[in-house]
């Protein structure tokens, strides 16, 4: 994907230059390794710095809700979905936006990369599928595929849903993957272990709301968890709390969420946010066959009624 960048450069410099647009949100070199940031360029000069490569894994679709100006935005599939979603949701219009799309092969999962390392990571370079890894006094070579974020190892949706200008050809999208295996592996856990695996899961929590600030979803002006009258859950650290949170804000992501993995990504203790999230996508594509981001034209099925809504649980 690195060969990407020239093209993004060049569609980046003429909007501005043209004045089409007002910023263009895409990614520049982060200060540590693995850890490309989100960058706002707003003059050709700002574009210099602009970077593509697989660590460019933050949702920038996180960064559109209630803007006013005229933007341009660099998105790959799942970014590109969730810029759907927030057309749906009034959160953007469509015309205050030039989206350049850019075809995914995955991103790179540096919590996988950094637990191969006992000693400090400073270089992290990739070509040809192939990440090389630099340290102090070691270096190593692996196959990007064996480092993918969980997300993108699955993903069926790597080219941009909706676009103005692609950067590259689109690529060939992953057929026959099974997106669902670690969840039904839960859903096969007896009560009693799914309870322990849920406690498991979410032992390390520190409740520093990464997962939500990360995800394009949560935009809402106050969240349940700050609001003081009334108090819908407690600030402390109590399990209790704690599970009520992650509930909570996954069944706010129904029939919204795009795996992204922004949450995952986010999380400094390691949590696998996704366990939530990714339940909550089967049941939607298995009840209403749906899929978030694929279409302006249709309402998301916890947003609308259709009589031939499944209605097997009223008794």
């Amino acid at each position: 994907m690195l060969e990407y960048i020239d093209k993004i450069k060049e569609i980046s410099t003429r909007l501005l230059t043209e004045k089409k647009v007002d910023i263009i949100i895409g990614f520049r070199k982060g200060t540590l390794p693995m850890s490309n940031e989100p960058c706002f360029a707003k003059n050709a000069e700002d574009i210099k710095s602009f970077v593509w490569d697989s660590n460019c894994g933050i949702n920038l679709a996180n960064y559109l809700p209630n803007r006013k100006e005229k933007i341009g935005i660099i998105a790959k599939g799942c970014d590109s979905r969730n810029i759907v979603t927030h057309i749906i949701e009034n959160k953007i219009k469509r015309d205050q936006l030039v989206i350049i799309g850019v075809p995914c092969k995955g991103m790179i999962d540096r919590k996988k990369i950094s637990d191969m390392f006992e000693k400090e990571i400073t270089e992290v370079t990739e070509k040809q599928g192939k990440i090389t890894v630099k340290g102090n006094g070691v270096e190593k070579t692996i196959e990007k595929s064996k480092v993918l974020q969980e997300n993108c190892a699955i993903c069926i949706h790597r080219n941009p849903v909706i676009y103005d200008e692609l950067a590259a050809e689109k690529v060939e999208e992953q057929k026959n993957v099974d997106r669902y295996e670690d969840v039904r592996k839960v859903e096969a856990m007896t009560p009693e272990d799914k309870w322990k695996y849920f406690d498991n899961l979410l032992e390390n929590c520190i409740r520093c709301y990464a997962c939500r600030n990360a995800c394009p979803l949560c935009y809402c002006p106050t969240c349940f968890v700050d609001e003081a009258k009334p108090q819908w859950v407690g600030k402390s650290q109590d399990p209790t709390d704690t599970r009520t949170f992650h509930f909570l804000r996954a069944f706010h992501c129904a029939g919204r969420c795009t795996d992204c993995g922004a949450c995952v990504r986010a999380c400094p203790m390691g949590i696998n946010v996704r366990a939530f999230t990714k339940k909550l996508e089967k049941d939607c594509f298995e009840l209403f066959n749906w899929e978030a981001g694929l279409s302006m034209d249709e309402r998301p099925p916890l947003d609308t009624f259709k009589p031939t809504d499944p209605d097997e649980f009223i008794k």
